[in-house]
């Protein structure tokens, strides 16, 4: 399958169950056609993006000994990942002259986030949510708008959305073994291994499209749109050694850890 008809088939489709369905042929990238932006992905009419203050909030802590907010927490989850996958073909279309290299990179990332929002969407229902009984965000998807090269799309998505996860999967992993949730806390330890090599990517990627002469740190920073900042690429349990498993520096990882609102 060529990546462009992998990345139309996931923006393009109204039926959740096609848009994240394996992909087991070759994919390819011969063919990748002209630059095309897409303003909004096509979703079940059950997954539209409705307003911020409309949808649930993730439940934290001690609420996630109730299987109803662990379902919840897997809803909003299910949302993040699925919408990570649909920036991921938003860039594929939008950017067809960036290296095959860095296309078929991503289009890997996008079999994961694909499982990643499966897991969820599986687990949600097996609490007793159907992934779509409650209404979803698009902030992911309308941060990414403001992506104009590559260099943003990988400073932005992988290194602070998917870095971010690096904690968050930890923080949720040990929220649902609290819970007596082993099944949950399964999910979140196997997308915490992916979320490494996510980063590892875009680190990898930053160094190829940052100037020589700038840090990573100094072409990180200088490529996020506010209000995405150094903060929101951390959550609340820091995992310095995931950090260092993606590839980052130490130096980078100490400013990060110490860097203020």
């Amino acid at each position: 399958m060529e990546l462009r008809t992998f990345a139309e088939r996931v923006l393009y489709s109204d039926l959740l169950d096609t848009k994240v369905r394996r992909i087991d042929e070759p994919l390819t990238d011969e063919q990748p056609g002209d630059a095309v932006r897409v303003q909004t992905p096509t979703r079940p009419t059950n997954l539209q993006f409705a307003a911020r203050r409309t949808a649930p909030a993730m439940p934290k802590s001690e609420s996630l000994k109730d299987s109803k907010k662990r379902a919840v927490a897997h809803h909003v989850m299910a949302n993040h990942e699925l919408q990570a996958l649909e920036v991921m073909a938003m860039v594929l279309l939008a950017f067809p002259d960036a290296p095959s290299n860095f296309r078929m990179g991503m289009a890997k990332i996008m079999l994961d986030e694909q499982r990643h929002t499966r897991m969820h969407a599986q687990r949600c229902l097996e609490l007793g949510l159907s992934f779509g009984d409650l209404p979803v965000n698009g902030w992911i998807w309308k941060k990414a708008q403001e992506y104009q090269t590559t260099l943003e799309y990988v400073a932005g998505l992988p290194l602070v959305f998917e870095g971010a996860n690096l904690d968050h999967t930890v923080e949720f992993e040990q929220y649902f073994m609290a819970a007596g949730d082993r099944r949950s806390a399964a999910i979140m330890r196997a997308i915490h291994k992916d979320e490494i090599h996510h980063v590892e990517f875009g680190l990898q990627w930053l160094r190829n499209f940052k100037n020589p002469d700038d840090s990573d740190w100094d072409a990180w920073i200088s490529a996020l749109h506010w209000p995405i900042r150094p903060s929101k690429a951390r959550g609340e349990l820091f995992q310095s050694e995931a950090r260092r498993q993606a590839g980052l520096t130490d130096d980078f990882i100490e400013r990060l850890q110490a860097f203020e609102e």
